[in-house]
């Protein structure tokens, strides 16, 4: 399993449930709506993680992460991670890809990274643990 993270800050001039709404309904849509099937080639999991500044318990202040949000996408392999950054890469795909990010990023200049994981055991008997993902109701 391969973790894509990337930083994102939003326009200026937008509000974070603008942007929020904006990313949501349109730019987490924009391969679907291209008629990219699969919207993103190889992925298995494709999350947006909207950042809530909070108190800091230590110094008492809020303090600015830098990000408005951190974009999560998880691939079965390096390989199917690398096959799709060449097809957003593309000159078909990145244009309108790059015209849409516009309305929604504060810059292009967003960082980018793969992610390597190490979990600690957390459970009442010092067990691995781990996160049920349940869809719907």
């Amino acid at each position: 399993m391969l973790k894509q993270i990337c930083f994102f800050r939003k326009r200026p001039d937008m509000t974070m449930d603008e942007f929020m709404d904006y990313y949501e309904n349109q730019h987490s849509q924009l391969s679907k709506k291209m008629g990219a099937q699969p919207a993103i080639p190889g992925a298995v999991r494709y999350v947006r993680r909207y950042l809530v500044p909070e108190k800091n318990p230590v110094t008492g202040e809020v303090h600015d992460p830098g990000y408005d949000c951190i974009m999560e996408i998880w691939w079965n392999s390096r390989e199917d991670f690398e096959r799709s950054q060449a097809i957003i890469a593309s000159p078909e795909r990145k244009a309108m890809t790059s015209a849409d990010e516009e309305k929604l990023f504060a810059s292009h200049a967003n960082p980018v990274c793969t992610c390597i994981e190490y979990d600690s055991p957390m459970g009442p008997n010092g067990e691995a643990t781990h996160v049920d993902l349940r869809y719907g109701n």
